[in-house]
C-alpha cells in the first residue's frame, strides 16, 4: 500500500468518523429523489434566467440544457440526481428524446462507456416517469 492510498484512506475514515458524530443517520444516506425536488422550469423562464434576458442573441435554452447535459456526462455520469434535472429542463425547453440520447451517445468518446450507460439509464427514467404523468 503506497503513501498516498494510506492517507487517502485516513481521511475517507476520517470523514465517516466526522459523519457519525455530526448525525448518524448521514452515514447511510443516498440522495436519490433529490432530482424531484427541483421543479421543471417552463422554458421561458430557462430563457429568461439563462441568459436571453442580457444575451438576447445567446444561446437558447434546449441547446444550453444539451451542453449541460454533455458535461454531466463526461463527468462520469456521477451526478445522478443533475442529470435528471437537466434531462427533464431540457424536455421542457424543446429537445427530443432522441435528441437526448444522441448528446449521450456523443459524450461516450469522452466520458466512457460505462458513464454513457448510467447517463442513458437516468434519461431512460426521466422519459418513463414522462410516460407514466402523461397516462
Amino acid at each position: 500500500m503506497s503513501d498516498f492510498t494510506k492517507i487517502y484512506a485516513q481521511m475517507m475514515e476520517q470523514g465517516q468518523d466526522m459523519l457519525r458524530a455530526f448525525n448518524p443517520a448521514l452515514e447511510t444516506f443516498r440522495a436519490d429523489g433529490f432530482d424531484k425536488l427541483m421543479p421543471t422550469m417552463p422554458k421561458d423562464m430557462m430563457d429568461m434566467m439563462f441568459g436571453t434576458a442580457f444575451n438576447k442573441d445567446g444561446l437558447d435554452a434546449k441547446t444550453r440544457m444539451l451542453i449541460t447535459l454533455a458535461g454531466l456526462v463526461v463527468l462520469g455520469a456521477q451526478a445522478g440526481p443533475q442529470i435528471k434535472v437537466t434531462v427533464r429542463h431540457a424536455l421542457e425547453a424543446g429537445a427530443t428524446e432522441k435528441e437526448i440520447a444522441e448528446v449521450i451517445y456523443q459524450m461516450s468518446m469522452l466520458g466512457g462507456l460505462p458513464a454513457m450507460n448510467r447517463a442513458l439509464e437516468l434519461a431512460q427514467a426521466v422519459f418513463d416517469e414522462n410516460e407514466e404523468d402523461d397516462a
